[in-house]
């Protein structure tokens, strides 16, 4: 394999765009911006990941990153020590005598383990195959995979809280293992083709993960029969020699007359004569009531509650446009169901801000009352209910800030620990920070003081959390605090000296207002590590318009964030702005263009653009460009077509132009249900096609054409109208990918590279650079 060779005194060398010159780029410079990438970033950066497993004995363990590679560290809360988990030279020499020879201590071939509970033996998988480690006498054996495969939980299965069963589909059909005898069991018989039990599909979502929900005691299995009988199909072909192979599968579509539905049951795995399958005596639900209808949420079944005795279990359904949700209670013996509450919302209903589909209503079955997340007084805040009546008892929390998460419910002493937005003045809104509230007194308590976005891991016994705090600018220091937000132990604190060594730079927050001129809005700014504040640089957009997330990923620290320090190395201004419309504000901040989808945000893009090049003199606001993926590629073709004197360059990856073309549950959440209007209807102005006529920039379409999640007919439809309208654009089609581009992302990104350098710039990329290739300082 060819190996570049890059010299450092190219980090010194100067963006093309600020000298002034328009000579060709060369590999070399490609090569030093692709050292902003994430897999060269990330490991410059050491004390990186502390995320605890918690053990039985009340320790947790993490895996950091260090200078030549990994550590694992045991942690001991109650004498506040912090060790190695094992000595990882004498493991890796045991390891290396079973397995393929030489092994590094410092990149062990493992990133977890399991602890036996005498705490000397440790379980480790590496190369597909199991061996067991004895961290005092330091000696590993290969285990016996005939006798594993009696106590190995099946593929795509969920074990249950005990650890004795796992529930797994076969056929159709909800089985369970024991894990004890290996005997497997078949709890339903009922189950067909399109009317499977606990089937993972939601539109693009069809995985082979069972949706369960096991109860407290283990003994019974919350799920559904999932119902797609009659809904429309989506069909894909393979790129191959020879006959294409179809894909199919159902794919319900706003506006159609049958969507998915899920008959509720409960399956008691004990019952006497065999497993017995109660139906819910109700309806089936149009879907299911979390954000997990339109991401891969890999069997998630968070929506749902079983009461702590398994005599019940609470769930919420949401109707077909998501204005209307309803706890209701079902009763695990007879199917029985009652309704608790009920919100109507005028847009739609959300459980929490989370784009992670966080559920943030508890029910607490020993006082008979309920927490109920709503955004009713334009932020999210949480509710008490009498469980009984449905009797709105008080509202918990108040103020202009969100209940991000409830972490943890102490129903003993009526306390709850949330994570929290927007209550700290003079801080950046999305910074999430973490409190102690009185359910009684609606007290709040901050527990985590720094100026800086916390990602909270809290103990299982609830006496501590781990604590993980940075900034978009800052690295992360992970510590042990109590519940009373006392630190206790210091983990870690990254260091970042080796990455700012290479001339990186942290990207620096902005603050723009919004198309209102009042709100304040919120994002990043990429600029070259080499900046010349005197000379001028375009400005590229890379947007992501929600309404489930906004274009800023994350506020935590993070080395490479996608290729936009990348792509900035490369002589351009990169942004990413939270408009109007995107969630982690108000209620009606994110409602800013309910029921008209091609707004994406836009009108704040310019607006901020525009103020940001009166502000900063080295940005050519003549020279916009724009760029996004999926929600972003909708964006992108949006606003090259809404705004075509402003936006020279857009390359639009995988958008969904018409959301009638995208899964149901999408565009009836944020569109509406689809209204017909003579022979138009309320989508046919939001899409992308209907303006394609507009096009006056350079403008690149990418798709993967086997995109099970944005079907690449989405794209197909804009490029059909640009040809119909005579429109020069560029198409890529890359063959047989989904919708992350997999294997050829980097290709993708390459191009994509060379489109805003010879689009914006007017240069000539490097002929055919390749991203991935090892590079050697």
């Amino acid at each position: 394999m060819q190996i570049r060779i890059l010299s450092l005194i190219l980090l010194a060398a100067a963006p093309l765009a600020a000298q002034g010159v328009t000579r060709n780029y060369t590999a070399q410079d490609y090569g030093r911006a692709e050292r902003f990438l994430g897999q060269n970033a990330a490991p410059l950066v050491s004390g990186l990941g502390v995320r605890p497993t918690f053990v039985a004995d009340g320790r947790f363990w993490y895996r950091t990153s260090t200078a030549n590679g990994f550590q694992f560290v045991m942690v001991d809360p109650a004498r506040r020590t912090r060790t190695s988990a094992f000595d990882q030279a004498r493991l890796a020499t045991a390891l290396g005598a079973v397995t393929t020879g030489r092994i590094d201590p410092n990149r062990l071939p493992f990133q977890a383990f399991e602890l036996d509970k005498t705490g000397r033996v440790i379980v480790v998988e590496s190369q597909n195959r199991r061996y067991r480690c004895d961290v005092q006498a330091y000696q590993c054996t290969s285990v016996d995979t005939t006798a594993a495969a009696i106590s190995t939980p099946p593929a795509n299965s969920i074990v249950s809280p005990d650890g004795m069963r796992a529930a797994f589909i076969r056929d159709y059909n909800l089985w369970v293992k024991d894990l004890s005898t290996g005997r497997e069991t078949q709890l339903t018989r009922d189950g067909v083709k399109d009317f499977g039990y606990a089937t993972n599909n939601a539109g693009w979502v069809h995985g082979p993960r069972p949706v369960l929900a096991w109860s407290p005691d283990s003994k019974k299995i919350a799920t559904f029969q999932h119902d797609e009988r009659g809904t429309s199909m989506m069909y894909l072909v393979s790129t191959n020699v020879g006959e294409p192979r179809l894909q199919a599968w159902h794919y319900p579509l706003p506006g159609d007359s049958v969507i998915f539905r899920i008959h509720r049951v409960i399956i008691d795995v004990e019952a006497a004569g065999g497993p017995r399958v109660v139906r819910f005596q109700m309806q089936p639900d149009q879907h299911r009531s979390s954000i997990c209808d339109h991401i891969s949420c890999d069997g998630d079944y968070s929506d749902v509650a079983w009461y702590p005795d398994a005599s019940a279990l609470a769930f919420v359904s949401v109707s077909r446009d998501h204005k209307d949700a309803t706890l209701r209670i079902a009763d695990a013996a007879t199917g029985a169901v009652r309704d608790v509450l009920h919100e109507h919302v005028n847009t739609q209903y959300e459980s929490g801000i989370s784009p992670v589909g966080n559920v943030n209503w508890r029910v607490l079955p020993a006082s008979n009352e309920v927490l109920w997340w709503s955004q009713r007084s334009d932020w999210g805040h949480l509710y008490l209910y009498d469980l009984r009546t449905g009797a709105l008892k008080k509202q918990v929390t108040t103020g202009s800030w969100n209940v991000a998460d409830i972490m943890r419910v102490d129903e003993r002493s009526r306390t709850l620990y949330v994570s929290g937005v927007g209550r700290e003045a003079g801080r950046d809104p999305y910074f999430q920070h973490f409190y102690r509230v009185g359910i009684d007194n609606g007290a709040v308590t901050l527990l985590t003081s720094e100026n800086a976005n916390h990602n909270i891991s809290m103990a299982p016994d609830g006496r501590t959390f781990v604590d993980t705090y940075s900034t978009p600018a800052t690295p992360p220091v992970a510590v042990l605090r109590d519940v009373n937000g006392r630190l206790l132990l210091t983990l870690e604190q990254a260091d970042a000296t080796r990455l700012l060594s290479t001339g990186w730079r942290p990207p620096t927050p902005i603050t723009v207002k919004a198309r209102d001129g009042r709100t304040d809005l919120y994002g990043l700014m990429f600029t070259p590590s080499t900046l010349d504040s005197t000379k001028k640089y375009p400005i590229i957009n890379h947007i992501y318009p929600g309404p489930q997330t906004g274009s800023v990923a994350t506020r935590n620290f993070s080395p490479a964030r996608g290729d936009d320090q990348a792509l900035a190395e490369l002589g351009f201004v990169v942004v990413e702005i939270d408009g109007m419309g995107t969630p982690w504000r108000s209620k009606s901040f994110q409602d800013a263009y309910y029921a008209k989808m091609g707004d994406n945000t836009l009108p704040d893009q310019v607006d901020g653009m525009r103020q940001l090049a009166q502000r900063y003199g080295f940005i050519d606001i003549d020279r916009a460009a724009i760029w996004g993926h999926s929600g972003g590629g909708f964006a992108t073709a949006d606003a090259m077509f809404r705004y075509p004197e402003f936006f020279k360059v857009g390359i639009s990856e995988s958008g969904n132009h018409d959301n009638r073309n995208y899964e149901d549950d999408w565009g009836e959440r944020y569109q509406g249900l689809l209204e017909r209007h003579g022979p138009s209807d309320n989508y046919t102005a939001e899409s992308n096609q209907a303006l394609a006529k507009n096009l006056k920039g350079k403008l690149l379409l990418a798709h993967g054409g086997l995109d099970d999640n944005v079907p690449p007919y989405n794209t197909y439809l804009v490029a059909d109208e640009l040809i119909k309208a005579n429109k020069d654009f560029d198409l890529l089609v890359l063959p047989n990918q989904r919708h992350g581009y997999a294997s050829q992302s980097n290709y993708m990104m390459r191009r994509r590279w060379d489109y805003f350098v010879r689009n914006l710039l007017g240069a000539e990329p490097p002929k055919e650079y390749e991203i991935g290739r090892p590079i050697v300082p």
